[in-house]
């Protein structure tokens, strides 16, 4: 990738430097960041040749077999020229293909970069063109699955294609025990709800720290069984897939149709006895609803129930605690330039009363900074209560966005706190937080802060109060017109008869006048993304429709 090698320097009000490095919130741990997840995989192997490594179906892969595999699609890499540093474009389904083609690219040094089989051609053209992609490698074919219009814009884009070959090889990948810290191991496009994606790009040393954040908080063992539930192109896939191969672990393929019928996903979690299983929030209530309506109680083998992606309402977790007593919930935050989660917070009873729940303390090896931008454009340190922009520093911050070194430079500094830190950098994730005993509050988004009737206001904060409204099942609130005309409007989805003169007086207990929706729309269902988060777009977008008719 293009990488900036002189960081931008983040201007700071005299003082800054002290003063939030003495509020900053910290975590360290010795753990090996070095080492490639496919030798840990060859040491299980030998150790236990036939223990259970992937599941897909009514397909079980040992780790002698998958390293067969990674063989196999690593010879036809090699054939294709692929070599250390290149980036390597991935098309298939969710599968146990998936990690058997990363950890291939692992063993050659090259960059993981994930399609999704429902991008649009020009889309999948464009991130081809932007990354420089070496090749296309296409899996879908081995689990029967289209590989949409993957080809066609490589051909529009000039990369070659190969594809993933089936069965196994005779022998298993050479041992590689050489340090890969500084590798680029992959990338993932962001979404591109607003404006064009960028490619958040991650070292080797930021994900294995990630991978090993996630065995320390979650006592994560040879015992555990993990949900591989998330879109390829949805960073958390990366931990799902390759933190239990770690640990002697067994990854457990959810498929996508079985992630669409909450009674199916209860069934599949507890046909394979998933002890860990990470959702939005979204389908964290799903999930919770169907377990009230199962006697008797199911997922007794869960032991850990994550959320992330979006913000985690109180009423959501009073459901899950309540239902699933023998589960421990955890809320998680973290950007995907910084290699995933960078905070995690167990959710007790107590922060049920809250309006919004906290994110958490910072896992192993990350430096948390919460700074305010003065007027003249420097940044200050948030005193104790106050709230601030959150910054990320330590082990997980990325490398930036593949080949962007504008918007690189917007978002990512020379780490003026910790310039010894294992990065040096530094990453502004524009998020608003307060830090109140070593825990981290989320307050929202700094770029959803809307100024409607002359009054700037955070529709996140609308949001958590309504959530809390027992007949409320999902909502979400947006801005119609601009200046003086713009409207807040809040959508909704209910479990029980509610009327929105009711809604609007419960958010009216709760907030100033000015931050009541004046528009209140009812949905069956509020429209998703294909990361299962809220589609802020399309509700704006119906908005508009029903608008101009």
């Amino acid at each position: 990738m293009t990488a900036c090698h002189e960081w931008a320097e983040l201007p700071l009000a005299p003082g800054t430097v002290e003063r939030a490095t003495a509020l900053a919130l910290t975590a360290a741990k010795e753990v090996d960041t070095a080492t490639g997840v496919l030798e840990y995989v060859a040491r299980h192997a030998e150790g236990d040749p036939d223990r259970p490594a992937l599941t897909e179906g009514g397909r079980t892969l040992g780790y002698r077999a998958l390293l067969l595999r990674v063989a196999a699609v690593r010879a036809v890499l090699l054939d294709e020229g692929v070599a250390a540093g290149d980036v390597v474009a991935c098309v298939g389904p969710r599968s146990a293909e998936t990690p058997a083609v990363f950890l291939a690219l692992e063993s050659v040094g090259a960059s993981y970069l994930p399609i999704d089989l429902d991008w649009p051609q020009e889309r999948v053209r464009d991130v081809l063109e932007r990354s420089r992609a070496a090749l296309l490698l296409d899996y879908a074919s081995l689990t029967g699955t289209p590989a949409g219009p993957a080809h066609a814009a490589a051909a529009a884009a000039g990369v070659r294609a190969a594809a993933a070959p089936a069965g196994a090889a005779d022998g298993p990948p050479p041992r590689d025990t050489s340090d890969r810290s500084h590798e680029t191991r992959y990338t993932i496009f962001t979404s591109g709800t607003t404006g064009r994606p960028k490619g958040a790009t991650v070292e080797h040393r930021g994900m294995l720290n990630h991978l090993w954040a996630k065995v320390v908080d979650l006592s994560l063992g040879a015992d555990d069984v993990v949900a591989f539930t998330a879109p390829l192109v949805f960073d958390i896939s990366i931990w799902q897939m390759l933190c239990p191969l770690l640990v002697g672990g067994h990854v457990v393929v959810v498929d996508e149709t079985v992630m669409r019928y909450p009674r199916r996903l209860v069934k599949t979690l507890d046909a394979h006895r998933v002890t860990v299983v990470e959702l939005v929030p979204t389908v964290v209530g799903w999930l919770v609803d169907e377990t009230r309506r199962r006697d008797p109680a199911p997922l007794r083998a869960l032991r850990w129930l994550l959320s992330t992606g979006e913000e985690l309402h109180p009423p959501v977790a009073e459901r899950a605690v309540t239902a699933l007593p023998q589960v421990t919930l955890v809320n998680a935050y973290g950007p995907t330039e910084c290699s995933d989660d960078v905070t995690h917070h167990v959710v007790a009873r107590s922060d049920l009363e809250r309006t919004r729940l906290p994110v958490g303390s910072p896992v192993i090896n990350t430096a948390l900074y919460l700074l305010v931008e003065e007027d003249e454009g420097g940044w200050r340190a948030a005193e104790p209560g106050e709230s601030g922009e959150l910054f990320v520093g330590g082990t997980g911050v990325g490398l930036g966005y593949l080949n962007d070194p504008e918007a690189t430079a917007r978002a990512f500094f020379r780490d003026p706190f910790a310039p010894r830190s294992a990065t040096g950098r530094l990453y502004r994730t524009g998020d608003l937080a307060r830090f109140d005993e070593g825990v981290v509050h989320y307050l929202g988004r700094g770029d959803r802060q809307v100024k409607v009737a002359g009054v700037r206001m955070e529709p996140d904060e609308i949001e958590a109060v309504l959530s809390r409204h027992p007949a409320v099942t999902q909502c979400a609130v947006t801005v119609s017109g601009d200046g003086e005309h713009g409207r807040l409007i809040a959508h909704y989805s209910l479990r029980a008869p509610a009327t929105p003169d009711e809604l609007q007086h419960a958010v009216r207990a709760a907030v100033p006048p000015a931050m009541v929706p004046r528009r209140w729309r009812e949905w069956e269902a509020l429209p998703l993304t294909p990361n299962g988060k809220v589609d802020h777009r399309s509700l704006r977008a119906a908005v508009t429709e029903e608008e101009t008719l």
